[in-house]
């Protein structure tokens, strides 16, 4: 007759402990600047906030927190945003900055700046769902404000949402672990 073992004590503090260190890690990792993107606009993993001491400029790739609107609003009600910290309540986003106050985009069935093609900047009809997508404006980009790209096909970006305030800006976007798949 074989005996049934008993469950093993120190299982469950184990498991608190390894689950509490990893919450302290990404708290901490949270307030030291560092972010984990999940999103395929990006490579996927750890980055690091580096503080920007200028104004943007094109082809900074930066953090931001977009601004409470309606486009941002619905961005998140259909899963194109993650909820987060951000006064908005979106998770900050990772974008290249392709256009500064006083350029002029044009947004059409792709995106130029000042005349010139963006690439990989063609514009989606449709989301992954078959829901309509409204691109945004062109126009010059106004004072204060940025105009944001991923190459990522599906990225939800300026093409639709229009331009964000520079002051939304957290910093610099650095890649420390990543991975591209």
């Amino acid at each position: 007759m074989t005996l049934a073992r008993p469950p093993h004590r120190g299982f469950l503090p184990a498991v608190a402990t390894v689950t509490a260190a990893l919450l302290a890690a990404i708290v901490a990792a949270g307030f030291g600047g560092y972010r984990i993107n999940l999103t395929p606009s990006q490579p996927l993993g750890l980055w690091h906030i580096v503080k920007l001491d200028r104004a943007a400029e094109v082809g900074d790739l930066v953090f931001i927190c977009p601004p409470q609107t309606a486009a941002i609003q619905e961005a998140l009600s259909r899963g194109y945003l993650r909820s987060g910290l951000c006064p908005s309540g979106v998770a900050p986003l990772i974008k290249t900055v392709i256009a500064v106050a006083g350029q002029r985009v044009e947004v059409a069935a792709s995106v130029r700046v000042d005349g010139r093609d963006v690439a990989r900047s063609k514009l989606a009809d449709q989301d992954g769902q078959g829901r309509s997508l409204t691109p945004a404006g062109g126009g010059i980009v106004p004072a204060g404000s940025v105009f944001l790209h991923s190459a990522f096909a599906g990225s939800y970006d300026s093409r639709y949402f229009g331009p964000l305030p520079a002051s939304g800006i957290l910093g610099l976007a650095q890649q420390v672990l990543t991975y591209a798949p």
